[in-house]
């Protein structure tokens, strides 16, 4: 390994402190973005000799993540999806090949995702070979190890993000600009993924050092082993034998929940307010804040609404997936199905003039998402940007595969049977502690297939249904009766009077297969003539 030293002058070496300090200035829940950081440079591997130096390359990483996430890109995978549909037409053409299952190698969003998520990848190999081999004095004996764990942490849920995209991907596992890797199986991307969860989790807190799980803790990492086992019990591996590894992987963070800080939120609805951006649902949270060098959460607020409202139309509600989605207080949390406006037809979170239903929306006839656009209360649904969090992965989701995995295991007990409830309880509105008569019994199905179905409604519109239809390779089932979709709508004459009509719609259409083959999506056409290795 090449070594080269970078900090050869005091001047520079006071330059690099004063980045350090205001790195650490900022409020530790957030990550941010500090694109001069000298010490995760992705083409120089710098020995590090101080706890700084090293905190600062983690640092760095936490600025690419942001980088990488801010922007509906990170998720475009999420419309393949039955939950999620875009625009008909405008600028999302993107988004529409995912919708339609029909995504070219020159997707620009295919593309910008996957350099943004290598580029956060190669800033964890600088951090973790630059201090390969070196013993940093600091106060906190821990210090060092929790940072460690934190960058195999966060590359491994990179990997993991985008093997879900497009199966096979190089393993990029060390700083070499040279270097042009060929695909790895996607056998080989599950193991390294588990190696560096396990890497992570030896080297983890219990908890998470600050609010809202935004640093990842012992129990982060075995959540998301729990989620990386149940993909490879699925398709493509079908490796039934890791359902146990995932039961035994969600129970271990169910049983030390408290202590690592997991819980459900009693209110669903104040998980996707700016109130509730930092809670104990979050297993992971990636944050945002407005402080100096930090990006804002540009994937919500006007981003799910209709020009109607000024919006910029990029992710509505499916329409059949909204009218099957059982009523209560979890759609009600999911959806707006009406908009209320003032007299002159802006949206208001005060006392309506009128209450615009989705069906009579002029631009495009699709249910919102509340998810999308927030509480109306907070204000930012007329923003291109927002201070609420992603919340990469929920509490709920380890309650859920807990159930799931047991049922397929054959060992479903009391206690999957009540991870399963505590999820549907809140569904319904009550206590989540609470047995009820409204439980779901094995009278009402398998547990694995009931706890299956309740991600459905649980997740709507958080962009990771699609990967659940993969592995189960339900995509036929869940997308083959798409089109028409049928609801009532409303036709407008050239003077902008409505007359209620049937509504027929045949939103984005299926193009392409939903076979197999087309799980994942190519590989960008740019990467390919870099590196002619990935074209296998």
């Amino acid at each position: 390994m090449k070594t080269i030293n970078i900090y050869k002058s005091f001047k520079k070496l006071l330059g690099v402190f004063g980045l350090i300090a205001l790195a650490l200035s900022f409020n530790g829940c957030e990550q941010f973005d500090l694109d001069e950081n000298p010490a995760a440079s992705q083409s120089q591997v710098v020995t590090y000799s101080s706890m700084p130096q090293l905190e600062l390359g983690v640092t760095g990483i936490y600025g690419k993540l942001n980088k990488a996430a801010w922007m509906s890109t990170f998720y475009v995978n999420g419309w393949s999806g039955d939950d999620i549909t875009t625009h008909v037409a405008s600028n999302k053409a993107d988004f529409r090949e995912y919708d339609q299952r029909f995504v070219t190698p020159e997707n620009s969003r295919t593309l910008t995702n996957w350099n943004g998520v290598y580029e956060m990848i190669r800033a964890a190999n600088t951090v973790l070979q630059s201090v390969e081999g070196q013993t940093l004095s600091d106060p906190d004996p821990t210090k060092q190890e929790r940072l460690i764990g934190e960058t195999y942490f966060l590359r491994a849920i990179m990997f993991n993000h985008l093997m879900r995209i497009h199966g096979r991907i190089p393993l990029v596992l060390e700083v070499d600009p040279f270097q042009q890797p060929a695909l790895a199986s996607q056998l080989e991307v599950f193991e390294q993924i588990e190696r560096d969860l396990l890497e992570a989790e030896s080297r983890l807190p219990i908890k998470s050092a600050f609010a809202g799980s935004t640093t990842p803790s012992s129990g982060t990492a075995r959540a998301f082993l729990a989620r990386l086992y149940m993909d490879w019990a699925g398709f493509p591996l079908k490796d039934a034998s890791k359902y146990a590894q995932a039961v035994s992987s969600a129970k271990m963070v169910i049983d030390n929940a408290a202590a690592h800080g997991f819980g459900l939120e009693p209110d669903l609805a104040k998980l996707w307010s700016l109130e509730g951006r930092l809670n104990q649902e979050g297993v992971f949270t990636i944050a945002y804040s407005n402080s100096a060098g930090n990006l804002t959460n540009r994937k919500m607020g006007k981003l799910g609404l209709p020009t109607d409202f000024a919006g910029w139309q990029e992710t509505f509600a499916e329409i059949r997936f909204f009218e099957d989605m059982p009523e209560g207080v979890r759609k009600t949390a999911t959806y707006y199905d009406e908009i209320p406006v003032d007299a002159g037809g802006t949206i208001t979170a005060g006392t309506p003039d009128k209450l615009i239903p989705w069906e009579e929306f002029k631009d495009q006839q699709s249910p919102i998402f509340r998810k999308i656009v927030g509480d109306l209360a907070d204000g930012d649904w007329n923003q291109f940007q927002t201070l609420r969090s992603d919340l990469f992965m929920r509490y709920a989701e380890v309650l859920l595969i807990y159930a799931e995995a047991s049922g397929e295991t054959g060992s479903a007990g009391a206690d999957a049977w009540n991870a399963l409830n505590m999820v549907h309880r809140r569904a319904e509105g009550i206590d989540i502690n609470t047995p009820d008569a409204s439980d779901l019994t094995a009278s009402d199905g398998a547990i694995q297939d009931l706890a299956f179905t309740e991600r459905k409604w649980e997740f709507a519109g958080e962009f990771i249904r699609w990967n659940d239809l993969v592995r189960k390779e339900q995509v036929e089932a869940a997308l083959g009766n798409r089109n028409p979709q049928v609801s009532i709508g409303t036709s407008y004459d050239e003077n902008g009077v409505g007359t209620p009509k049937p509504l027929t719609t045949a939103q984005n259409p299926i193009l392409g297969s939903l076979g197999t083959d087309n799980y994942y999506a190519p590989i960008p056409l740019q990467e390919i003539e870099k590196n002619p290795n990935l074209a296998n």
